[in-house]
């Protein structure tokens, strides 16, 4: 019986074939250093940037630096745990992170590790955390309204879903107070928020966890939290991890809400890494490519077009300035990033005007296009009328004697500046927002003292909601009309005079 060499051959070839299906090939190096959250590793030649490898026990790393005879890993754990000379593994995969109901809820770290002793994430799907953002054709304009219940925001900076709103100013002065009011006010609309604490102390983020507990908005709301004792590497993903996050339910037809608190942060373990593994230091010592860092992330809050479900994210970074330094480098990269800002002013705040916005510096650079029309229609004056305020507040300190149009402005200016004040979380209702600021636009609050318009504003409001409903209800069907609040003969507009002349007649001061 002869036997054929091909015959031979190709028993052979399949034995080898099935042995290598059998044998586990992954590219493994070696550890030649180890220290303040990253490693330089020996081999894995074939290891691509931003794939996760993985040290003994389990520890993640994700190459960094690929370098001619090592590789920059940084480690996304505890890195004393790790000793020269240790194999590393790479895994073949980008890091992910899980995503979907699951996490709606929890406190997790940037991996998605649990940290509010919930037990794990039960979730099926993952996203990888870097992804390249949607582009031009994918998305179409912002149109829908983002509301925050904040009077001076959604009158003079109103935010549209898709759209990205900076919230800068010096520390202590109210940035998170905004974002957390943001959230709280979405509550009922359908939209899944996300809060990305990156280096802040802990007790803080315990503090803002139990603020949307207490109203009732952790069960819409995602909390990561990467601390400011967590290592640096971990505070570089962060923000990533909550947009992929985000990106589920965008994709989904969801619509979200993204408060990074604070990018500043971000970049300055950024800034650590990058000085580690020895990447040339530019402006400030940051790398030449923190500028990318921050917009690759904004890039990805988008509206998406209709063909793709039209689901958002609409992002409120948040970047801490030093002494008011607003034409630093990080301030003035985010602020080329977004569509606009709302800045923050040590001074106000410390006035007791809160939120302390200066309404000269912060804009709105698309929200205008998704505000509500009988919103536009009330405030569309008001900034102007704020910013002439204050430069006649300014004269009128000079101690000269004013003639009486001037002052009837500054008496009006004054009043405007009580109406705007807000106290922390309490958002108020868009409806009640456009009635409280035609009042005072339109001289219904003249005649109140300074010191009483706060009062006014509430009593006024359960007045409406408890004796007038139906002007309410009027208001509500009507505030997308481009007429509602235009002219003093619309219909809308009479019922609102009319309750508001009422009101007046049994204020007492």
């Amino acid at each position: 019986m002869k036997i054929s060499a091909d015959e031979i051959a190709s028993v052979i070839q399949q034995e080898i074939a099935q042995y290598e299906s059998e044998i586990d090939v992954s590219e493994v190096g070696t550890v030649l250093e180890v220290g303040d959250g990253i490693a330089r590793v020996h081999g894995l030649t074939n290891v691509a940037a931003g794939e996760m490898v993985e040290f003994p026990g389990g520890i993640i790393g994700l190459a960094f630096n690929l370098e001619e005879n090592s590789v920059g890993v940084i480690i996304l754990g505890d890195y004393l745990k790790i000793n020269e000379g240790d194999q590393v593994k790479a895994l073949g995969t980008l890091l992910s992170v899980p995503v979907g109901d699951a996490v709606v809820g929890r406190v997790l770290d940037p991996l998605g590790n649990p940290l509010d002793g919930k037990g794990p994430v039960n979730s099926s799907e993952t996203r990888p955390v870097e992804i390249i953002a949607p582009g031009v054709a994918e998305r179409m304009p912002v149109h829908e309204p983002m509301q925050t219940g904040i009077k001076a925001v959604d009158a003079m900076t109103p935010i549209g879903r898709g759209q990205r709103e900076l919230v800068i100013g010096d520390r202590k002065t109210g940035k998170t107070a905004i974002a957390i009011d943001a959230i709280i006010n979405q509550k009922g609309s359908g939209v899944k928020c996300f809060y990305v604490a990156v280096g802040q102390k802990d007790s803080s983020v315990a503090g803002v966890i139990k603020v949307l507990e207490e109203n009732g908005a952790m069960d819409y709301t995602t909390v990561i939290v990467s601390g400011a004792s967590a290592p640096a590497p971990m505070q570089y993903i962060a923000p990533y991890a909550g947009t992929a996050m985000a990106e589920h339910f965008m994709w989904n037809k969801g619509h979200c809400l993204v408060v990074y608190d604070d990018l500043s942060k971000q970049a300055v373990a950024y800034r650590e890494l990058s000085l580690l593994m020895r990447r040339p230091p530019g402006r400030e010592a940051y790398p030449g490519d923190v500028f990318y860092c921050h917009s690759r992330l904004l890039e990805r809050s988008s509206k998406l077009s209709d063909e793709l479900g039209g689901g958002s994210i609409t992002s409120l970074p948040i970047i801490e300035t030093l002494e008011g330094e607003v034409s630093a480098y990080i301030p003035t990269n985010v602020i080329s990033i977004t569509d606009g800002q709302i800045y923050l002013q040590p001074d106000l705040f410390f006035a007791g005007v809160r939120p302390a916005m200066n309404a000269g510096i912060s804009v709105s650079r698309v929200g205008g296009a998704a505000q509500v029309k009988a919103m536009k229609n009330v405030a569309g004056s008001l900034r102007l009328d704020l910013a002439a305020f204050r430069e006649l507040e300014a004269f009128a300190q000079l101690g000269t004697d004013l003639d009486p149009a001037t002052q009837a402005r500054l008496d009006r200016g004054y009043r405007m500046v009580e109406l705007l004040k807000q106290p922390q979380y309490k958002p108020l209702n868009v409806v009640d927002q456009i009635m409280v600021i035609y009042a005072g636009t339109n001289g219904f609050i003249d005649n109140v003292p300074v010191n009483e318009v706060e009062r006014w504003e509430s009593e006024f409001l359960d007045f409406i909601h408890g004796k007038r409903k139906d002007v309410w209800d009027n208001l509500d069907a009507n505030k997308n009309n481009g007429d509602a609040m235009k002219k003093a003969d619309n219909e809308t507009t009479k019922l609102v005079r009319e309750a508001l002349e009422e009101f007046n007649q049994s204020f007492k001061a």
